[in-house]
């Protein structure tokens, strides 16, 4: 009898990652190519965070200790009890183990189209109902999703800031629609931009130390800490439910490294800083340069913009043309945004190499191709 996986298995749309540097340079011949693609941190990874990662590898014949290190330096950060907190593998690895905690086969979840791909992937491959609802100008619409829960629904997903579009939802707007959500389903909402928006945003707030009966708040050390290489984040939420995700979770994730790396990224405040410092002046660069070129773009709270382009083909056209002239760019079909592509903000050398390509790809380009730019 021939081995095979269930349905919801064979029909799974893998994550597809933003295209590696190495293979752009193999396909175009070139030497020299930057990466705005995957929202990385443009400085890379925190100086404190590599050294206590090398001060760690000497200890790798240990098993590591479960996260438990990192949970207490959280704890202490947020002032919040070591029970409330988990790590894992990422902010998706702690998605994944509150997923597998709570849901089975054939429960149903909830998001909006147009939000993290990981999310979807990870309802399907649970063989979960998953129901996205339409966008509101590129943002949620937290009105129609409270309107779609029933008695049937098991969790609502909400990152905030959202990837890729970079709209956030304010506490206004929140408390009004956790008011709608009932105390049975569990309100996952996703912060993994959050350094960003922090300053940046009137109303934007953090539900990451604010412990309510059905919230669970994910971070991640991958973007404004630079260590996206080594998988470390966490998540916060009522003991009750961190409590069951620890009995689900590996029992040696994370690594020694990894742990070590956030620990110490977290005492990393000049870096953050910096990222934060960094991130703002190239959003406004970036900003002014679109406004200048004609190109339509959304407003962020993230380290990325969404440009919109009047179809599918004229999007992925610019991708490939970014990529001819060294500039990684990411083509956003996983995210159901066809028409979009996103770009992240880079240093501001990477910013203004950028910026020259598409002038040159304007240029070059008849003026009707040149209204594929627009909405």
């Amino acid at each position: 009898m021939k081995i095979t996986p269930p349905a919801h298995i064979a029909a799974l749309e893998p994550y597809k990652p933003g295209r590696p540097i190495a293979d752009v340079m193999a396909e175009y011949g070139l030497q020299d190519v930057i990466k705005l693609a995957s929202n990385e941190n443009p400085l890379g990874p925190s100086p404190k965070a590599i050294q206590a990662a090398v001060a760690s590898l000497s200890d790798l014949h240990h098993y590591p200790n479960g996260g438990k290190s990192l949970r207490e330096a959280l704890a202490s950060r947020y002032d919040i009890a070591v029970e409330e907190v988990i790590a894992g593998s990422g902010s998706e690895g702690v998605m994944n183990t509150l997923m597998r905690t709570y849901l089975v086969q054939g429960d149903e979840v909830i998001t909006s189209d147009g939000t993290f791909t990981g999310f979807y992937v990870l309802s399907h491959a649970m063989g979960l109902r998953l129901i996205t609802v339409p966008m509101k100008d590129y943002g949620y619409d937290l009105d129609a999703i409270a309107t779609r829960i029933t008695q049937e629904t098991k969790l609502i997903y909400l990152a905030n800031p959202n990837n890729p579009t970079g709209s956030v939802v304010g506490r206004k707007e929140f408390e009004a629609f956790y008011k709608r959500v009932p105390r049975s389903v569990i309100l996952l909402v996703d912060e993994a931009y959050y350094d960003f928006a922090a300053d940046d945003v009137p109303d934007y707030f953090t539900t990451v130390d604010d412990t309510r009966p059905n919230v669970v708040t994910l971070r991640t050390f991958s973007k404004s800490h630079g260590l996206a290489g080594i998988r470390i984040g966490f998540g916060t939420g009522p003991k009750e439910i961190i409590g069951m995700m620890l009995k689900v979770k590996l029992p040696f994730e994370p690594s020694s490294p990894a742990q070590a790396a956030g620990i110490a990224a977290l005492d990393d405040e000049d870096f953050l800083a910096r990222t934060i410092e960094t991130n703002r002046i190239g959003k406004g660069y970036l900003k002014e340069a679109f406004r200048e070129l004609g190109i339509p773009y959304r407003n962020t709270a993230g380290n990325f913009f969404l440009l919109p382009f009047r179809a599918r083909e004229a999007a992925h056209e610019f991708v490939t043309e970014m990529e001819r002239r060294g500039v990684i760019v990411r083509p956003l079909d996983g995210s159901g945004l066809p028409d979009c592509v996103r770009f992240s903000i880079g240093t501001m050398e990477e910013n203004e190499r950028a910026i020259r390509a598409v002038k040159e790809i304007l240029g070059k380009a008849p003026s009707n191709q040149q209204k594929n730019l627009a909405l």
